[in-house]
């Protein structure tokens, strides 16, 4: 199982994470590619270390939106989201390159990713500018997704990501920010929920709700207080459940 996490969202003497001690711990890193989160020199290093540690990188588009943290849904048109992904793209592949490492991977973030669950609009403008720039890259996302079906229908290997640290609604999305608890904090039960779907593939929704999940990567997030922990403790439960730690990419 892929174990992945949100990383390189610094921006300029601003510090979010603990970026050194999550690259130990997972397989694959979504890195912020300068619009919702990130900068030039947090993207360098964060591919920099990703090579030296053997983590893979994924280029972790969103809105251009770094005052909302790209956690606020926009309005675009296809050739607006067709550009801006693009260019977003061709940024973080630029720092991957001059260390010696590639993208491996597309992961939308945020309120774009919530977003191209449903809209099909979206997703075909994300998944013609992955096209564009490299019509084999794989792209992760949610199960059951408009961006994955949509991504696979163009011919790109497509991976289903699923949520450790998260609460689900019974239709098998993420529970809304907004609203509380959406975000598990407890390390017991975002163990639990790990091992759960790595082993039984399933989760249990907000309301009792047992929900059958095919996932080829887990996903926490690096920026809720006590990452490092929790993430750790997720890679020894999911090893002592016996799942091997393994990127997708």
């Amino acid at each position: 199982m892929d174990l992945n996490a949100d990383l390189g969202e610094s921006l300029g003497s601003w510090k979010m994470g603990d970026d050194a001690s999550m690259f130990r711990i997972v397989s694959s890193a979504n890195v912020a590619c300068g619009f919702h989160a990130g900068d030039p020199l947090t993207m360098l290093d964060s591919c920099r270390v990703a090579f030296e540690r053997d983590v893979r990188v994924g280029a972790h588009v969103g809105y251009r939106d770094l005052h909302g943290f790209g956690r606020r849904s926009m309005d675009m048109s296809f050739d607006e989201l067709f550009g801006d992904v693009l260019y977003q793209l061709g940024a973080l592949d630029g720092m991957a390159h001059a260390v010696g490492a590639s993208v491996d991977y597309v992961k939308p973030h945020g309120a774009l990713y919530n977003r191209i669950v449903h809209d099909e609009g979206q997703a075909e403008a994300l998944v013609a500018a992955v096209h564009a720039y490299d019509p084999g890259l794989p792209v992760l996302g949610l199960p059951g997704s408009a961006l994955l079906r949509i991504a696979e229908e163009s011919g790109h290997p497509v991976f289903r990501e699923a949520f450790v640290d998260r609460a689900y609604r019974p239709d098998g999305t993420l529970v809304q920010r907004t609203q509380e608890g959406a975000v598990l904090h407890d390390v017991g039960a975002v163990v639990a929920q790990a091992v759960r779907l790595a082993t039984r593939g399933e989760v249990v929704a907000v309301d009792g709700t047992v929900l059958p999940v095919r996932a080829d990567s887990l996903c926490i997030h690096g920026d809720t207080p006590g990452a490092v922990q929790m993430a750790a403790a997720v890679r020894a439960g999911l090893e002592e459940a016996g799942v091997g730690i393994e990127a997708f990419a």
